[in-house]
């Protein structure tokens, strides 16, 4: 068990959360929600004492340990099962079975297994810091974005691990169905407040929505009446038979506490800039396109696929099988082994890349960054769309180097949107969104006029969006030409 009272912390002046009091009681698992910038992540740093509060103490039950899924890596051991088991103590030095078990879950090969975890990918190998973590069996798991990263067979396993868990569970994740799906209670930080409420997100968005309203009510009530009372004041404070009264109101009106109008929260809003697509003939097509990173091993190998207008296509299947490259392929960042790609002369790609990111200049500003996309577009239209990522006013001068991951990917969105396009590419665009950007994002999406091509593993995100699949299974790449619950239906996975 782990009781905060009183938890304040602020950053450079700025007062993150207050006064924070509640309790984190035995078997509860906990969904932590609230916008980028909340203190989300803060808190998590504040339970493992990575950082220490302004005001305010954590008190733990005797021995109750945290462990956290770590974002960074850092790796010591020549093999991945090595690097895992690397967590147990001498006690429980047999218990290298539980690690293979998570690895295999988690998607790794005995072989893979065997290898050096520091040549895989940076998904890869925040898998492997997420089976440490489960390895480790800590009283209170702190996970923060697990799902970054992770096809979706693993977070089908994730979640069963999770549900099953006997001990406590802290989760941020932009996937609310995923979470809805594990959690107890949820914790809501906001307007730099904390509030636990047993059930899913939606009951606690739903009575602070309530709450809110019926603070707006009676803010305009109290106000109606403070001004009645402030015109009798000022029409009968001078007469001498009222006078008393009038003191009486005036200090009434003093003591009384003013309600002040709650400000606005701001929300990722925007549309993408369709550019109208006025043939009939198909926006992209490949003719028996083949690639690999070596000759012995093709990912894709010989594969047919037309995109037309208004295609919104999902591209799915277990990590590692090329998902990302096919879009790499599309997008001519990578040449095939063999093959074509024929992109119609009056399709223009939107491309929002996993490691596109990386690629930001750290040296910019916001506004330069974005109006990088185009410099000829005026000013007011380069911060028309700032603002419509959240980035409004003085905070748009923001440098790229001080952003985080979600902030980055909102600077990414917004080149994307300034330029106007009619088909769109996009990797994992979910990943480092917080949920109420996350649905703004898959609203822009399914309301796009255009095509899309997208990687997801966001089941929700693509039972929504997708009306074609291509898809990743039992060592090939093939279409669909359905939505993914007539594909469960009528195919299903073969790798499971």
């Amino acid at each position: 068990m782990i009781r905060i009272k009183d938890l304040s912390i602020s950053f450079a002046g700025n007062e993150l959360f207050s006064k924070a009091n509640f309790n984190i009681n035995p078997k509860e698992k906990i969904g932590l929600i609230g916008r980028n910038g909340t203190g989300k992540s803060t808190l998590f740093k504040l339970l493992i004492n990575q950082i220490d509060p302004d005001y305010g103490i954590i008190e733990y039950s005797k021995n109750y340990k945290a462990g956290i899924l770590e974002q960074h890596i850092k790796f010591t051991k020549d093999t991945i099962i090595d690097e895992v088991c690397s967590v147990l103590n001498s006690e429980r030095q047999y218990e290298i079975w539980k690690g293979e078990k998570i690895l295999n879950g988690l998607g790794f090969t005995e072989n893979e297994m065997l290898q050096d975890p520091k040549l895989f990918s940076g998904g890869f190998q925040v898998k492997i810091n997420l089976a440490k973590l489960l390895l480790l069996e800590p009283n209170l798991l702190l996970l923060d974005e697990p799902t970054n990263y992770l096809d979706i067979h693993s977070i089908k396993w994730l979640k069963k691990i999770l549900i099953s868990w006997e001990s406590e569970i802290i989760l941020i994740t932009h996937d609310r169905a995923f979470m809805d799906s594990i959690i107890t209670h949820t914790l809501n930080i906001h307007r730099g407040g904390f509030k636990k409420l047993p059930g899913n997100t939606k009951k606690i968005k739903e009575q602070i929505q309530q709450e809110e309203i019926i603070h707006e009510k009676t803010r305009l009530n109290q106000e109606k009446n403070r001004k009645k009372t402030q015109e009798w004041i000022d029409r009968f404070k001078s007469k001498a038979t009222l006078a008393s009264r009038a003191q009486s109101k005036i200090k009434m009106l003093e003591k009384q506490e003013v309600l002040s109008k709650l400000s606005e929260i701001e929300n990722l809003n925007f549309e993408f800039n369709y550019l109208n697509y006025n043939s009939k003939e198909c926006l992209l097509e490949t003719n028996n396109l083949s690639f690999g990173y070596n000759d012995n091993k093709f990912l894709i190998n010989n594969f047919n696929t037309k995109i037309n207008k208004g295609d919104k296509i999902c591209i799915i299947g277990k990590n590692g099988k090329g998902k990302s490259t096919l879009l790499k392929l599309l997008h001519k960042e990578v040449n095939p082994c063999s093959g074509n790609i024929t992109t119609h002369s009056k399709t223009e790609i939107g491309y929002f890349g996993q490691m596109n990111i990386d690629r930001l200049s750290k040296n910019k500003t916001i506004y330069e960054e974005i109006q990088s996309a185009d410099d000829k577009i005026l000013e007011t239209k380069v911060r028309k769309t700032c603002a419509h990522m959240m980035f409004s006013g003085d905070l748009a001068d923001k440098k790229i180097s001080v952003l985080s991951g979600g902030e980055k990917s909102r600077v990414m969105l917004g080149k994307i949107l300034l330029k106007p396009v009619n088909l769109l590419f996009l990797d994992e665009p979910t990943n480092h969104l917080d949920m109420e950007s996350t649905e703004s994002l898959m609203n822009a999406v399914y309301n796009f006029s255009g095509s899309v091509l997208m990687v997801t593993h966001d089941e929700y995100f693509l039972k929504k969006i997708a009306n074609k699949l291509i898809i990743y299974d039992n060592g090939k790449v093939f279409n669909f030409n359905g939505n993914y619950k007539e594909f469960c239906k009528k195919i299903g996975w073969k790798d499971l």
